[in-house]
């Protein structure tokens, strides 16, 4: 294993059963949220590892960003994924949803590892120059594919008081605001994760 490998934050797949079952989008954040990270079976695991092996579950913050235009109109931020240093299986896929993994050094200095990280997935990705207010939505896990077999997905909508978001990644071209109408057109091009948390959240 190189030194230089990153670690992430995972919890053991037995932890979020003796809570409750997640099959796709679940909106009881609280019950499940909370007991996971308070408890002490979180580790800093790595990735490379973590990749192949469903025991573990790598929380990952999805970040969607949502605006009303001047008409009513809610408008979402989405992107493609590129080829650059995200996650290869999902090259090509329309997103909704920004955010990465949680690093050991999140934690450092004694922060809030999942704060810290999600915020700092959050300046490498995007230009965000907007006010926002922030709600926690729901989690997503979704077994029905290699990538979603290793993750467990926290959702937080962030509403905008204006557009002012840019790409700052090869790897999230074509980002603009859309229509909820739109992406519902674009539902079977968006990946697993964003049709569900499309669904839920503006169903």
């Amino acid at each position: 294993m190189p030194d230089n490998e990153e670690h992430v934050l995972v919890i053991p797949a037995s932890v979020i059963d003796s809570i409750g079952r997640i099959d796709g989008f679940q909106s009881d954040v609280e019950r499940f949220l909370g007991p996971i990270l308070q408890s002490d079976q979180l580790s800093y695991q790595p990735r490379g590892a973590m990749e192949i092996d469903p025991s573990f579950k790598q929380l990952i913050p999805y970040v969607v960003l949502e605006w009303t235009n001047d008409t009513g109109q809610v408008m979402v931020f989405a992107y493609t994924r590129g080829g650059g240093g995200g996650e290869k299986r999902l090259h090509a896929k329309r997103s909704i949803g920004i955010g990465g993994h949680i690093s050991r050094e999140d934690g450092d200095d004694g922060k809030d590892a999942y704060s810290t990280g999600m915020h700092r997935e959050i300046n490498e990705e995007i230009q965000l120059g907007a006010q926002y207010t922030e709600t926690q939505e729901g989690l997503i896990y979704d077994p029905s594919n290699e990538v979603g077999r290793v993750h467990l997905g926290v959702v937080h909508r962030f509403v905008l008081d204006s557009p002012q978001v840019t790409s700052k990644e090869s790897d999230l071209a074509e980002g603009c605001f859309v229509s909820i109408d739109e992406l519902r057109q674009q539902h079977d091009q968006l990946e697993t994760w964003s049709q569900l948390a499309l669904d839920a959240l503006y169903a």
